[in-house]
């Protein structure tokens, strides 16, 4: 594969209500399954993961995102409901792309209530083994 120059910044800034921009029944059974299986603290990452996945996608048609490392370029700091990763990256379309995200969940994690993110630049594919990404 061909090493791509970073495209531009991309400032894309979401603020969501606090409300779901979906139904809670929108949420696939089987993730609901699974996030209730986990421990509270694992249950809110991925709860937050698989919400600025599907974030990303809906809201910029360009990106089909994937993937998303929470930690790739900074540790997230979690609190009891929260969670902010100024240094996560996501993949789409075969590309990894950095990202910033802050998430807000109900008490149970199952909900989230507010969600901000920022696109950043492209990842270059050189530099992917380094932060633990991968096709």
């Amino acid at each position: 594969m061909l090493l791509v120059a970073p495209m531009k910044k991309l400032c894309l800034m979401v603020l969501a209500s606090l409300t779901l921009a979906w139904p809670a029944s929108a949420m696939d059974s089987a993730l609901r399954a699974g996030l209730l299986k986990l421990d509270p603290q694992t249950r809110l990452e991925q709860r937050c993961d698989a919400e600025v996945l599907d974030r990303i996608s809906h809201d910029d048609r360009k990106f089909k995102a994937d993937r998303v490392v929470a930690y790739a370029f900074a540790t997230p700091e979690m609190g009891t409901d929260a969670i902010r990763s100024p240094g996560a990256a996501f993949r789409s379309k075969g590309q990894w792309y950095r990202l910033k995200f802050k998430c807000q969940t109900a008490p149970d994690h199952m909900q989230v209530l507010q969600l901000r993110y920022r696109i950043g630049d492209e990842i270059p594919q050189a530099d992917w083994t380094k932060y633990n990404l991968y096709d």
